[in-house]
C-alpha cells in the first residue's frame, strides 16, 4: 500500500520552482543499501578506510574552536570532507550522482531544478525530467509537506 508521502509525490506535477531533497525513508522502503552507494561518493582513500575498518561507526572528533572532543559517524565525516574537494562535483559526474551529492554536500537542504543546475552545470529542464519521472533515482524526489 502506497504511503501518504509517496501518494502525495504523485499527485504533484513538479516544476522548475519545485524543491527536491533525498528521501532517506526511500532506501529503507526499497530495501537499498544506503551506506555501499554513500561510500561510492569517498575519494579512493577514504573508501579503503572503511574497507580496512569495517567496524568503524564512530570517530573522536576534536572540534578545532572548544577542543572538545565528540563521537561522530565517520561516514557523515568522510562524506563532509570529500565534499569540500574541488572534484566532488564535476561535468563527468552522472546527472543522477551529481544531484545527490550536491545535497551531501548541503547536508540535504531541499532545492529546486534550478538551484540544482547552477551547482552541477546541468540544464534545470534535464534535471527536472529526471527526477519527476516515474522512475525514483537514488531516492531524490520532491519534498511533500509532512501530514500528520
Amino acid at each position: 500500500m502506497p504511503t501518504s508521502a509517496s501518494a502525495a509525490s504523485r499527485r504533484i506535477k513538479p516544476t522548475l520552482n519545485t524543491k527536491f531533497h533525498i528521501d532517506y525513508d526511500w532506501w529503507e522502503k526499497e530495501g537499498r543499501e544506503l551506506r555501499v552507494y554513500l561510500l561510492s561518493h569517498l575519494s579512493t582513500e577514504q573508501r579503503d578506510f572503511f574497507i580496512d575498518n569495517k567496524d568503524t561507526e564512530e570517530i573522536d572528533w576534536i572540534d578545532p574552536k572548544t577542543a572538545e572532543v565528540r563521537k561522530i559517524d565517520a561516514l557523515q565525516r568522510a562524506l563532509r570532507e570529500a565534499s569540500q574537494r574541488e572534484d566532488f562535483i564535476t561535468t563527468r559526474t552522472s546527472l543522477v550522482d551529481g544531484v545527490f551529492r550536491v545535497f551531501l554536500a548541503n547536508h540535504n537542504t531541499p532545492l529546486t531544478p534550478i538551484e540544482l543546475g547552477e551547482r552541477t552545470g546541468r540544464s534545470p529542464m534535464t534535471i527536472l525530467r529526471t527526477l519527476s519521472g516515474t522512475t525514483v533515482y537514488k531516492g531524490l524526489r520532491p519534498v511533500t509537506p509532512k501530514t500528520d
